[in-house]
């Protein structure tokens, strides 16, 4: 439960998407907060402000990769396991939200310097992007609980 408020803070405070999630479950992993920023710090914006996959989702991937990830190539339970655990991630933040993809949550392109300076005009990374952080995070407790 701490980690589901955490998150949100965490980006307010001025961390990416991406970095807040990671940042609030690092200490599930023994993982240092530089070190978690520092995995996250290319998936903001949709992966460096391409517009793609959210951030938050980017960053719950990886700590769900923490959770169950295999380390041996043979792996095969883990592997599964863990594409089990992300593809259920990914519908449920799918259906809270009704897509995945940065541009789409936003409803605007932040790949071009006009579509960024556009959403930060309408404030749409302080509306909207704090609740995709939440959702993340409340999807990820469940699943790595």
């Amino acid at each position: 439960m701490e980690s589901i408020k955490r998150a949100p803070k965490l980006f307010e405070e001025g961390y990416l998407c991406s970095q807040s999630i990671l940042m609030a479950y690092a200490p599930h992993f023994d993982l240092d907060l530089e070190t978690a920023a520092r995995l996250g710090a290319s998936f903001g914006g949709g992966v460096a402000r391409r517009g793609e996959t959210c951030g938050a989702v980017n960053g719950a991937c990886i700590v769900l990769g923490l959770k169950f990830g295999h380390t041996a190539a043979d792996d095969l339970d883990s592997k599964e396991k863990t594409y089990q655990a992300v593809q259920e991630f990914i519908s449920q933040f799918h259906k809270r939200n009704g897509s995945i993809k940065c541009s789409q949550l936003l409803e605007i392109d932040i790949s071009s310097p006009e579509g960024l300076q556009e959403a930060r005009a309408a404030q749409l990374f302080t509306t909207r992007c704090p609740g995709y952080v939440s959702d993340a995070a409340v999807i990820l407790d469940q699943l790595i609980k």
